[in-house]
């Protein structure tokens, strides 16, 4: 795999719009290591008196056309993590985060992303640019992410079969694998901000 990230150090935490990164399949058919901003150009609609896009930082309604366009195998990615958050909204009014990996040890896994070369106007004091930007699709969550985030939880890779087939299958057959991870698959590994001082469950 050619890597493009140089001497990348270990990142503690990614954020919306901040670098991350994504392994991707070059114009040569060779798999790259690169980075790239976190928010996927948002849809027209979401832009309409602004005069600047941060970009959406998951996928859900892949039917939807703003979508389809990024879903063919050039533009399909996949982003390795250790663990992922979502915020728990406790009865004093707090939103803490509970954060979720594979097991104890915070193995490397990776989420179903897709990306895209863009040039807008990220934030204003930046002006226009052209950045690599990527985004991860999400799934109605299982039983361990749902008491949490009711919504969605990210679709989560197992093994190398899926990540080949994200990688490299005809859409119908890559889109299948939007659905949530198995409930014994995931778990609660710990629960506050590093701030906070996180505590195990």
């Amino acid at each position: 795999m050619r890597d493009l990230t140089g001497n990348l150090p270990t990142l503690r935490g990614v954020f919306p719009d901040y670098a991350a990164p994504i392994v991707r399949k070059a114009n040569d058919g060779v798999r790259e290591l690169a980075t790239a901003r976190w928010g996927m150009p948002s849809p027209a609609f979401a832009l309409k008196g602004r005069n600047s896009d941060p970009g959406v930082t998951n996928v859900r309604n892949v039917a939807s056309p703003h979508w389809r366009r990024w879903l063919g195998v050039e533009s399909r990615c996949v982003v390795p993590f250790t663990s992922f958050s979502e915020n728990e909204s406790l009865p004093d009014g707090s939103h803490p985060p509970v954060w979720f990996a594979l097991d104890d040890s915070r193995p490397l896994g990776f989420f179903a992303g897709v990306w895209t070369r863009w040039t807008s106007v990220r934030k204003v004091k930046e002006g226009e640019t052209t950045n690599d930007l990527f985004a991860f699709l999400t799934t109605e969550p299982n039983a361990i992410v749902k008491p949490i985030h009711a919504k969605a939880m990210p679709v989560i890779l197992t093994g190398r079969e899926e990540i080949e087939t994200w990688l490299s299958a005809p859409t119908p057959e890559a889109m299948k694998l939007q659905r949530p991870l198995p409930d014994g698959a995931l778990r609660i590994v710990a629960r506050g901000s590093r701030e906070d001082g996180p505590t195990e469950p």
